[in-house]
């Protein structure tokens, strides 16, 4: 079958079980990766997919594994995937549930936080398909109560996350415990070196498929406001003021500060929550739950929290936080402008955060417009400046004004440069957040700029 020619979905032959399902959630036109990895997947190729957060990569492998699952009934786990986080997991087996309500194959979730009895019922059921964070899953193998001696497909999901998040010696281990015979499916949003050589050692003649680099998708508009530490809510209270109502996933660095900032925010009057990891898992759940269905307008949540977070109608991103890496601000902003609708992305910052601005406009090819807020930000001609000083540090180390692909400290890795450096950086943060104070925005500041009176009163700068 040639994948470039694919139109819809009747075009792969599923069961006609699956098409049912199919239908019944509205699947039309396959993304670029189902086209491409649908095929390849059914005719039992192992995969090495590159795509970033809402491309559709979940149907991507689903589908294929429900059609081979379909062929025999055995009640013992059959397919294997492997997630970084619990609300991932819970996506994804929404996504089985939904396609194969027709069939009679059984799914289900295996996940820390929650009691394992039910867990193990229904393993001795016979599901078929599970899906697992490693942490869980290593304990059910270790304690014997999960076969997977006859396990016929792994999955491997997000695995640049799961490597951030530590998970690289349990993969090994749970690794061990699988047939060698299987088909290998592994999807990751970037290629760090770590990765790659996992590929390398579990993947038998993979078939590569990349759909995206580290570039926004281009249905999200983003910009960023400089400030200084102590104006970033009155900044924020700003900003969501252009909300009007409609959804707003905001970022902080740590799970303290989302709890914090979402209680400020409820005793403001706005419906927020927070997803953290200090939460239980039912809290997480109703967190994720009425921020879905409209009962919460803002969701404050951290980076691994927030992966596995599906919601289609998303208006804003606001990093409160500047991210750490170029991919996790994809990630991050990829959270909006879905299902070809349209977003907007809001990135607060320090003085102390222009390096990482710099570093992750160069990862994705761009510059990201800078705007101000008269009496909440800071002028935007400090970051020219700053951008023109750096320039000139980087001409006279490397010879030119951009990292070469070759450089040690960047070199095409998918983390900035080198983490010790970041490191020192960002404990410098409080020292010099404070750097430039009483430069606010007063109006238009430079030559191409252009200004707005908002509703507030207060003039918002474009540049």
């Amino acid at each position: 079958m040639n994948s470039q020619s694919t139109t819809d979905f009747y075009s792969f032959s599923f069961h006609p079980l699956i098409d049912s399902g199919i239908q019944a959630v509205g699947y039309q036109t396959p993304t670029p990766i189902q086209a491409q990895a649908i095929p390849l997947v059914l005719e039992g190729h192992d995969i090495m997919g590159l795509a970033q957060t809402g491309t559709g990569k979940t149907a991507a492998f689903v589908l294929p594994i429900l059609q081979r699952l379909m062929a025999e009934h055995r009640r013992c786990t059959r397919a294997l995937i492997l997630v970084p986080t619990r609300e991932l997991a819970e996506q994804i087996y929404t996504v089985i549930k939904k396609l194969s309500q027709k069939t009679k194959l059984r799914s289900m979730t295996v996940y820390g936080g929650v009691a394992s009895g039910p867990q193990i019922r229904k393993l001795r059921d016979g599901a078929e398909i599970v899906v697992a964070c490693p942490g869980r899953l290593l304990d059910h193998i270790r304690y014997g109560s999960i076969d997977l001696s006859k396990l016929e497909v792994l999955v491997l999901d997000e695995a640049d996350q799961m490597f951030d998040m530590g998970f690289l010696p349990n993969l090994k281990e749970i690794l061990r415990s699988v047939p060698q015979k299987r088909q290998t499916l592994m999807f990751s949003a970037t290629m760090p070196a770590e990765i790659s050589g996992l590929a390398h050692e579990i993947l038998h003649q993979p078939k590569t498929i990349q759909i995206a680099n580290t570039a926004p998708v281009n249905t999200v508009s983003h910009s960023v406001y400089l400030t200084e530490r102590e104006k970033k809510t009155p900044l924020l209270m700003a900003l969501l003021e252009k909300a009007a109502g409609n959804s707003v996933l905001i970022f902080t660095r740590t799970k303290h500060l989302a709890m914090r900032l979402a209680e400020q925010l409820k005793n403001s009057g706005y419906k927020a929550t927070s997803l953290q990891g200090n939460l239980s898992q039912a809290k997480r759940q109703f967190a994720l739950d009425g921020f879905r269905r409209g009962h919460f307008q803002i969701l404050v949540a951290t980076d691994i929290a927030a992966r596995g977070i599906d919601v289609s109608d998303i208006a804003y991103v606001i990093n409160y936080d500047i991210p750490d890496t170029p991919e996790a601000y994809t990630h991050r902003i990829g959270r909006t402008g879905r299902a070809e609708k349209t977003g907007e992305a809001f990135t607060l910052i320090t003085n102390a955060d222009l390096y990482l601005l710099r570093i992750i406009e160069r990862k994705i090819g761009k510059k990201i417009e800078k705007r101000s807020i008269e009496g909440l930000s800071l002028d935007m001609s400090a970051v020219a400046a700053h951008e023109h000083r750096e320039g000139s540090y980087d001409r006279r180390r490397h010879g030119s004004g951009h990292f070469g692909a070759g450089n040690r400290n960047d070199g095409g890795s998918s983390r900035f440069g080198n983490r010790s450096r970041g490191r020192r950086n960002g404990s410098s943060r409080s020292s010099s957040s404070t750097h430039s104070s009483g430069a606010h925005a007063t109006g238009i500041h430079s030559t191409g700029t252009t200004s707005s009176v908002r509703s507030n009163g207060r003039k918002e700068v474009t540049q």
